[in-house]
């Protein structure tokens, strides 16, 4: 079955960096879109980044320019490059994707931490 393993969160300072890791498994990675969500503490969960097959990617505004988006269709990963960190980019971040299904697959999620 689709497995999704978040890793790479943590506590930064504002203006800091972290790069978030998503490691898939359970089905054809390369030929599906993935894509990163966040959660803020009472906040809906929100849409960050999508990166598509084809390397096609979209942000939402918030994070462009600041973050990328990037797959290793190697590894079956896909990562999340944030720079340049802001207060309230503090939340759980989760990887998603339906693996060509109608099911939508989450991670776990990991905490991202930004504080001074």
């Amino acid at each position: 079955q689709v497995q999704l393993v978040e890793s790479g969160g943590g506590l930064v300072q504002p203006g800091g960096s972290l790069r978030l890791a998503c490691a898939a498994s359970g089905y054809i990675f390369s030929i599906y879109p993935m894509a990163w969500y966040r959660q803020a503490p009472g906040s809906q969960r929100e849409f960050v980044a999508r990166i598509a097959a084809s390397g096609s990617t979209d942000y939402v505004d918030s994070v462009k320019g600041r973050s990328t988006i990037s797959r290793d269709n190697a590894k079956n990963t896909v990562y999340l490059q944030m720079n340049s960190l802001k207060l309230e980019d503090a939340a759980v971040y989760y990887c998603y994707t339906t693996g060509g299904t109608l099911t939508c697959y989450w991670g776990q999620g990991t905490q991202v931490a930004v504080s001074s």
